[in-house]
């Protein structure tokens, strides 16, 4: 019984870190790779010609960012179990928040199929000009950049919760939860600056919270006596 109750929130701790490894380890590829590969800003033939150049590429991407939406679930719910000890509260608000991104990310991942569908030529779409049936892909594909920006908010707002709970947690280093609330604010600022017109691309410089977060419980875990004494006065 004692070897359980020490090594619980450790386990617990190893598991989390390794879906947010997990997590956001295709992220850099779908996210910044990807758009740059198939889409050439102003040009409708030229973006066209990229995807149904590399259609696999393109159709793994898709698979790659339903693959996190759901991947995002099961994140959360681990760190819930890690975090509630500290306040179950605002464990369920960072619950929420989280949540809150799937759906988002999931039906606009309907723009990139909608794309696939009108540049594969099939006969009921012979009926428009291949210069139209481009334009309107092209305005999917930047469409499915917009709705990138609406998940982005939440992808911010869950960090909020988080990084307050890891500051008040004593389990984990106070830092982090700094660091954590800084990334939420960098998500939103960029999200709503870019929604408002104005380029504000701060997320490479903000978000290196979720990297230590990842790399703490992978590595280090937690403080297994601080965080029982948190579970004694959370029971």
């Amino acid at each position: 019984m004692p070897i359980h109750t020490e090594r619980s929130p450790l386990v617990k701790a190893r598991i989390a870190g390794f879906m947010y490894l997990f997590m956001n380890m295709f992220a850099p590829f779908t996210l910044l790779y990807l758009p740059s590969y198939f889409i050439v800003r102003g040009d409708a033939r030229a973006t066209a010609a990229n995807i149904m150049a590399s259609e696999s590429l393109y159709r793994i991407g898709i698979a790659l960012n339903l693959f996190n939406a759901v991947g995002q679930i099961f994140l959360v719910l681990a760190l819930y179990q890690l975090l509630k000890v500290v306040s179950k509260n605002a464990a369920s608000l960072m619950v929420i928040f989280s949540l809150a991104s799937v759906p988002i990310s999931m039906l606009n991942e309907l723009m990139q199929l909608a794309v696939l569908q009108l540049l594969s030529g099939a006969d009921y779409l012979k009926a428009l000009p291949i210069d139209q049936v481009q334009a309107w892909a092209y305005l999917l594909v930047r469409l499915h950049n917009q709705g990138l920006l609406i998940a982005q908010i939440f992808w911010g707002l869950w960090l909020l919760p988080m990084g307050y709970l890891v500051y008040k947690s004593g389990f984990l280093p106070k830092i982090i939860g700094v660091l954590l609330i800084i990334a939420c604010f960098g998500y939103v600022i960029s999200s709503f600056g870019r929604i408002l017109g104005y380029s504000v691309d701060i997320i490479l410089y903000t978000s290196w919270g979720e990297v230590l977060l990842l790399l703490w419980l992978l590595i280090k875990g937690v403080d297994t006596e601080q965080w029982n004494q948190c579970a004694l006065e959370s029971a």
